[in-house]
């Protein structure tokens, strides 16, 4: 039983290390996007540099990866393999070993974790998310809003179910996981220094790109 377990983690770390913006930056013409903004793989990075729809693919590819690695997890080793392969994806999204461990930080492949759990708490996460942003224009606040929300809505929803421990402790390391990556946000955020996201700016990207794209064919 315990060889399900590890194969379900194995599967998730290995679904995670995935690089969903990388490979979507490279289609749009951007060789490696961790030389770009931020330096990590994520759809905020892809959305700055690249602009809407890559950045939305990137977040449906990020999100993919936690939930299939979720549903390998699931049908190896019930619950508990769903949860280890979410939390596992999530680590190789934020740490992917075949690209020096420098990633993203794992909210998309939270996601689709938290779809894994509850379709409705992942929709009034999303929804707490979008309204976030656009009334701050702070991507990180939204995350970070979200992140702390996870545990204590898990706990509301989850209460009475089936390895309810499981899932409030899933919960909690995916919490933990994205506030780590998202240390140095917090700093800046704390120094007033952080970088809100400028809509027009990102819709002028978005019309050069696809420009180029459509040069390119």
């Amino acid at each position: 039983m315990i060889f399900k377990y590890i194969l379900a983690a194995v599967i998730g770390y290995l679904f995670g290390c995935i690089p969903s913006g990388v490979l979507i930056s490279k289609g749009y013409g951007i060789a490696d996007i961790r030389k770009h903004g931020s330096g990590n793989t994520g759809t905020t990075n892809v959305l700055r540099t690249l602009g809407w729809l890559p950045s939305v693919l990137t977040l449906v590819c990020d999100c993919l990866k936690g939930y299939a690695a979720c549903l390998i997890g699931r049908w190896l080793g019930g619950d508990l393999g769903m949860l280890l392969g979410g939390i596992f994806a999530i680590l190789g999204h934020d740490f992917p070993v075949f690209m020096g461990f420098k990633g993203g930080k794992g909210i998309a492949t939270s996601l689709g974790l938290i779809i894994a759990v509850s379709p409705w708490v992942a929709l009034g996460e999303l929804l707490v998310q979008i309204i976030a942003v656009a009334l701050t224009r702070y991507m990180s606040i939204a995350s970070l809003i979200t992140t702390v929300a996870f545990p204590i809505v898990t706990g509301i929803v989850c209460r009475g179910r089936e390895n309810f421990g499981l899932f409030l402790g899933a919960a909690c390391v995916a919490s933990a996981l994205s506030l780590f990556g998202h240390r140095s946000n917090i700093q800046r955020l704390i120094r007033g220094e952080e970088n809100r996201l400028d809509f027009r700016k990102i819709t002028e990207v978005s019309k050069k790109v696809m420009a180029k794209m459509k040069k390119r064919k």
